[in-house]
């Protein structure tokens, strides 16, 4: 089996997938444009052989490094980046080398919030009023039925970048003459707490694996406002959101793929849809499911591509897991050994953030689990106490 693996080194802690089709004898076949010599020796040693090009962005010399592959190694069983960033391109390449996966006519409802919209309404899902609104009328014409607050995202976007939350009309003024030159999509603010139905999906759609969990708040709130973030999993995924999620896999045709559903959780009990991601969930989450249930997600993906079965039968969320984070510009109450010293046998992994994720996810970040909710509760307030405000 042949997999040419897209930016096998980003980000950083997604080594392990690679290694572990190594390990199970697939041929593992890196494209990117990072020099040989300055990738880890993790990633190096993960590659069955690696492709530089000079640009990612350069789609024929993506064909050739595909090109050259099939000459060495035969057919492209796969091809796969697991970052949201490239799904596009992934679409792309598999409809010119007719590989199995997400295709050009499937990527529209997977990357735009308008047709997701139309998805997760197909499922039963119930989803906040938006539309598609690139001049200023259609803008004032939304808000005038929706009402404000509004919230404004590209219609393509990856996470929360150049998202805002739009006040009033000077507010949305203000956005149209700043406008960046992309479709933005225009949506109806929903309070409530965001939650996600997470896992993976084998060839027929199966969730082999699947758990939830719960955000202090929205990515958006956390970039825009500079706020720390933590969200933990839990042992038991509500009945509710459990349905709905496995729901929106078969109206989504997620196959043999990672998925992140986010949902709101409004005052009433009820959940709304908000998006899919249809690969791994942001940060350090893939990390954050082995703590949780003791298993090792990243062979199970591998054994999935190679084998068609993840080996997960019988698996438990036996912990609450955690990831609190903590920014630079904050003075907190507790240093880290005294964390350390508190909460030592609790703690399972402190990472620094890599520059381009540090708006959401902080400077560095704490991976946490516990039995008990409120134990896990405790530790997520004392890691981000400040000093003199409590928690920021």
């Amino acid at each position: 089996m042949n997999v040419a693996f897209l930016s096998p080194y980003f980000p950083p802690h997604y080594h392990p997938f690679c290694r572990h089709l190594k390990d199970a004898g697939v041929s593992v076949l890196g494209i990117g444009d990072a020099a040989y010599d300055l990738l880890s020796r993790q990633v190096r040693e993960a590659l069955t052989e690696y492709y530089r090009t000079e640009s990612l962005h350069d789609y024929d010399a993506l064909l050739r490094a595909c090109g050259y592959f099939i000459h060495r190694y035969g057919r492209l069983d796969r091809f796969e980046s697991l970052n949201e960033f490239w799904l596009d391109t992934e679409a792309r390449i598999r409809d010119d080398f007719n590989i199995p996966g997400v295709r050009g006519e499937q990527i529209q409802f997977i990357r735009r919030k308008s047709k997701m919209k139309e998805t997760f309404r197909k499922a039963g899902v119930s989803v906040a009023q938006g539309r598609v609104a690139n001049s200023l009328e259609e803008g004032r014409d939304f808000a005038a039925a929706a009402g404000y607050p509004i919230v404004a995202k590209p219609d393509a976007g990856v996470g929360a970048l150049d998202t805002f939350r739009l006040e009033t009309d000077a507010d949305l003024e203000r956005f149209y003459r700043k406008k960046p030159d992309v479709d933005y999509f225009l949506e109806a603010f929903v309070t409530g707490t965001i939650v996600s139905f997470d896992g993976l999906a084998d060839r027929d759609g199966r969730a082999v694996f699947h758990t939830a969990h719960v955000f202090s708040q929205g990515i958006m709130e956390t970039v825009n406002e500079a706020r720390h973030i933590y969200y933990h999993s839990l042992r038991e995924v509500p009945e509710d959101l459990e349905a709905l999620g496995l729901r929106c896999l078969e109206a989504f045709q997620v196959r043999e793929r990672f998925f992140h559903i986010e949902f709101f959780r409004t005052p009433d009990g009820g959940l709304v849809g908000l998006e899919v991601n249809m690969r791994p969930p942001g940060g350090f989450t893939t990390d954050m499911f082995n703590y949780a249930c003791d298993i090792d997600i990243y062979r199970a993906w591998a054994h999935l591509l190679a084998y068609g079965d993840a080996g997960l039968a019988g698996y438990r969320r036996d912990y609450y897991c955690c990831y609190a984070s903590r920014k630079a510009r904050y003075a907190y109450r507790y240093d880290h050994q005294t964390i350390l010293d508190r909460f030592g046998d609790r703690i399972r992994q402190v990472e620094s953030v890599p520059g381009v994720f540090s708006s959401a996810l902080g400077d560095v970040g704490y991976i946490f689990r516990s039995p008990d909710l409120e134990e896990m509760r405790e530790i997520a307030a004392f890691i981000q106490a400040t000093e003199g405000k409590g928690t920021a």
